[in-house]
């Protein structure tokens, strides 16, 4: 799980593709967001083959509280 409510909106997309590249094939990374991270989502759609699009799921579980599962092919 990656808490990214307190990282600067700079470093966010490069420490989710750090920590998703970490990932073995078939783990998921499991995002905590101020906000529905629709551009990340678009953005490894188009830019990480590994990234299993369809089972891409979010959460919002409060106003400024959101989880994503990203999974790993």
């Amino acid at each position: 799980t990656l808490d990214l409510r307190d990282v600067p909106p700079a470093e966010r997309h490069p420490k989710v593709h750090d920590a998703f590249e970490s990932l073995s094939s078939g783990e998921t990374l499991e995002l905590v967001n101020d906000h529905e991270p629709k551009p990340l989502f678009y953005e490894l759609r188009a830019e990480v083959d590994d990234f299993d699009a369809d089972g891409y799921e979010v959460e919002r579980r409060g106003p400024t509280e959101y989880v994503a599962r990203l999974p790993k092919r």
